[in-house]
């Protein structure tokens, strides 16, 4: 068997569900927020500089494109969080199934309605999350 949509193929949440999706979102969640440590890191730096070269850098994030920056950044962190503890609950054995013999159409006991709940969930507390975060932005 060839994969012959290459990564599209692989990307594709239509062949996989929700499954898939969570796994895409999971890993680029990851390497946001690992990029958003390495800004922070740089960011917060900056107090070497004296008091005008904080300001100077906090003066980003205190513009719309910056607050709709952190507003993803709050979005990625809860998902991030939230996901993460379902994945360990699943590795850890909750929520998985008792195992059962693979019968057409072969659907994996892992994958039942306790972990799609869960995946569903960590969107929606993303979601809240991020519209909270955009109330307390914007609100000023």
């Amino acid at each position: 068997m060839t994969n012959n949509a290459g990564i599209k193929g692989m990307a594709n949440p239509r062949r996989y569900g929700i499954e898939r999706v969570a796994y895409w979102m999971m890993r680029l969640s990851g390497l946001g927020l690992l990029g958003y440590f390495v800004a922070h890191i740089y960011e917060t730096s900056n107090i070497l500089r004296g008091r005008a070269g904080w300001d100077s850098v906090l003066a980003m994030t205190q513009t719309v494109e910056g607050h709709i920056f952190l507003t993803v950044i709050i979005g990625m962190c809860v998902f991030h969080t939230v996901n993460g503890i379902r994945v360990m609950l699943g590795h850890s054995g909750f929520g998985v199934g008792t195992p059962a013999r693979p019968d057409y159409p072969y659907t994996p006991q892992s994958q039942n309605a306790r972990h799609k709940i869960g995946i569903y969930s960590s969107i929606v507390l993303a979601c809240a999350a991020m519209v909270y975060g955009l109330t307390v932005l914007f609100g000023e």
